[in-house]
């Protein structure tokens, strides 16, 4: 099983979008394994975000995510990565097809609601970043309704 790191970025969290997007998540049959509402320090928010350090928005998207409360998660299914990113939609919202996260909710680039990791690679990265202790270790009872 895939593990992908999700955060619900503060425009998302203001506009009252966490249980719905927690509930397209969830309604793909993918498992929660960890979920933290959380005020952002701005070193961190600078050390998430380090390999964009040399872009001239880096500044304003830390200023962003650092704005208000996030909700990072930790989901996992199979190919949750791949299909993590299809759900939430291309990172200009008005590139996003109905349908997705951003597609459906989102309208600047500057307020596009949501981040999911990118690659295996980030996915590590970001939730041993976010979840320094690992996310929860559970099963589901539904993984065999879900998965052949």
């Amino acid at each position: 099983m895939d593990q992908s790191f999700i955060m619900i970025k503060p425009d998302g969290v203001h506009r009252g979008l966490v249980g719905e997007i927690i509930g397209r998540f969830e309604k793909k049959g993918f498992t929660l394994k960890g979920l933290k509402l959380q005020i952002v320090e701005r070193g961190f928010a600078e050390k998430h975000y380090e390999e964009l350090s040399d872009k001239p928005f880096f500044t304003k998207l830390v200023d962003y995510i650092i704005s208000g409360p996030v909700v990072a998660m930790v989901w996992e299914g199979k190919n949750v990565i791949t299909t993590g990113r299809k759900m939430i939609g291309a990172t200009n919202p008005s590139n996003s097809e109905p349908g997705t996260i951003r597609g459906d909710f989102a309208i600047e680039m500057g307020r596009n609601v949501i981040h999911g990791s990118d690659s295996a690679e980030s996915a590590k990265k970001e939730i041993a970043l976010w979840f320094p202790d690992g996310p929860v270790s559970w099963e589901s009872s539904m993984l065999p309704w879900v998965y052949e």
